[in-house]
């Protein structure tokens, strides 16, 4: 695996990107140096290169024209000199003007020159044209041209020798007395020059390597000496919100960080006594209404055994006194169930609710929770059927909560489902298991949808209750749902009914990837399944 641990790299440079201040400002900084330095840096070199080139260019023109006055010269004193008689040696006479410019020039080893007849002439004489060991083939005809277009000035070329070495081709026209027009070029390298221009580029390269290095290691000490009481904030901010109040910054000068941590510490004072003074009275109210529950429970059993008594005598009453008793044993019964909710709630409130998991086969439980449901949904003409196609149905919950869950999503279902079918759909995938509550009833709106788990809200207030729920049932299902770490979601539509889905990981503590039935399902009807 070792060869394989460069692929990590970018990961791990990516997440250090995303989570240190310190390495971003850092990497930033150095790549903007690094920028600046290579702009002003090729400034400097191009600069410098040009400079260069324009004062060799410069020399060699004024050497050019001293070395085309010299052999202008030469000629021309043979020329006038001579007998007309006599028959000039040509090639003798162009062998000195060679001796003559080379030993002129500043560098005669290095300079290269030759001396070429101007085409088309007819001339009593010929001097043969000449040229030194060392002088490369670089004259090209555009230059020869420009010679013999402009023959009062000289002319000159960049070209490139042997080994990419940079030269400067110069060249003027020569008048050769009976052998007509003939043209000088000097060839002269570069190679000092371009010696100079690599110093400088090898020197500009060390130093912006060395600047940029410097840098980013003022860089990191600046951004350190800032993060780092950054950093103790984030700390001691998270030592806060899980719960350590006492957690405060350490305070040092008075500067701005100093003025920061001083701020800060401030604030988690105030906040550390708001924090303990509500804690104080959730407990005092946890501890009423916990207090007020046990209390309750006695009374309202007496009341509970002496409506029973007379519910139980009611035929023995006159009409409106047995109507009485029967209202009293309704709401009696009702009261024990809102007492019952109120402890839970408080339960939840207090943090005090454990699970106990076991393996259970979630549609058996469903089939249980619609049997016992069956009965009361018969009284309001809706048939109820459970839909399970098959799939890994167990899963670790706690089977009483879960039972109550489904007791609340039926009792909505059947309370709101105007008489219409209920379908239950249980499905499961390899890391949830979801279960679907559907009815065809009266819907509700998005504004009622956003509070339907809400505590004591009810979609219609004036609407006659058949189950005699407290509100609360909703609310407490939400709580068990988050407890087994799974979700309960809703979808309703007026006039197209409600679907309420309870997703539940497999295990506990197993991060639900999908829910394995949509919301609402597929299927717009009740199929097959058993009641």
């Amino acid at each position: 695996m070792i060869p394989f641990r460069w692929r990590s790299w970018p990961g791990r440079l990516l997440k250090l990107w995303r989570t240190s201040l310190q390495f971003r400002t850092v990497t930033i900084t150095v790549v903007l140096s690094a920028l600046a330095v290579l702009v002003i840096g090729g400034y400097i070199s191009v600069s410098i290169g040009n400079q260069l080139f324009a004062s060799k260019s410069a020399q060699v023109q004024d050497e050019a024209r001293s070395a085309h006055n010299l052999a202008q010269e030469i000629f021309d004193t043979a020329d006038t000199s001579a007998d007309s008689s006599q028959s000039v040696e040509l090639d003798t006479l162009n062998a000195t003007v060679q001796d003559k410019v080379l030993s002129s020039t500043t560098n005669p080893g290095g300079t290269g020159l030759a001396i070429l007849r101007s085409p088309g002439q007819q001339t009593a004489q010929i001097m043969q044209p000449t040229n030194t060991t060392n002088f490369p083939n670089v004259v090209s005809q555009s230059l020869r041209e420009r010679v013999r277009a402009d023959p009062s000035h000289v002319q000159y070329q960049s070209v490139s020798l042997s080994g990419g070495t940079p030269a400067i081709v110069v060249g003027s026209q020569l008048k050769v007395g009976p052998a007509g027009n003939y043209e000088l070029y000097l060839v002269y390298s570069l190679h000092d020059e371009q010696v100079t221009l690599g110093f400088v580029l090898q020197t500009l390269l060390l130093g912006g390597l060395a600047l940029i290095v410097l840098i980013g290691g003022v860089t990191w000490v600046v951004v350190r000496l800032v993060v780092g009481p950054i950093r103790t904030a984030a700390e001691t901010s998270e030592k806060l919100a899980a719960g350590q109040l006492e957690q405060r910054i350490p305070e040092r000068g008075d500067d701005v960080i100093a003025t920061l941590a001083r701020s800060f510490n401030g604030m988690a004072d105030s906040l550390q006594k708001q924090i303990t003074k509500l804690a104080a009275l959730s407990r005092l109210q946890q501890r009423f209404v916990s207090d007020v529950s046990h209390e309750l429970r006695t009374p309202l059993t007496t009341i509970r055994l002496a409506g029973d008594v007379l519910y139980d005598q009611r035929e023995n009453f006159e009409p409106s006194t047995a109507r009485t008793a029967e209202l009293l044993h309704t709401q009696v019964q009702r009261f024990e169930v809102l007492l019952a909710d109120l402890l839970e709630v408080s339960r939840y409130d207090a943090g005090a609710v454990e699970l106990e998991l076991e393996p259970t086969n979630l549609v058996h439980l469903v089939e249980d929770a619609v049997e016992a449901m069956t009965p009361l949904a018969d009284g309001r003409g809706s048939q109820l059927t459970v839909n399970a196609p098959g799939g890994y149905f167990e899963a670790e919950v706690d089977g009483r909560r879960i039972r109550r869950i489904l007791r609340n999503l039926l009792g909505n279902a059947v309370e709101h489902g105007e008489g219409g079918p209920i379908v239950v759909m249980v499905d499961s995938n390899e890391s949830a298991i979801a279960i679907a509550v559907r009815d065809w009833g009266i819907g509700m709106t998005e504004a009622q949808v956003s509070r339907v788990f809400d505590r004591f809200w009810r979609a219609d207030p004036s609407r006659q209750r058949t189950i005699g729920g407290t509100g609360l049932g909703l609310a407490i299902s939400l709580e068990d749902a988050a407890l087994h770490d799974g979700r309960l979601e809703v979808w309703s539509k007026p006039g197209e009914g409600t679907c309420f889905r309870l997703t539940l990981p497999r295990e506990l503590g197993t991060p639900i990837v999908s829910s394995p039935l949509e919301l609402p399902p597929d299927e717009l009807a009740p199929v097959g399944g058993s009641r």
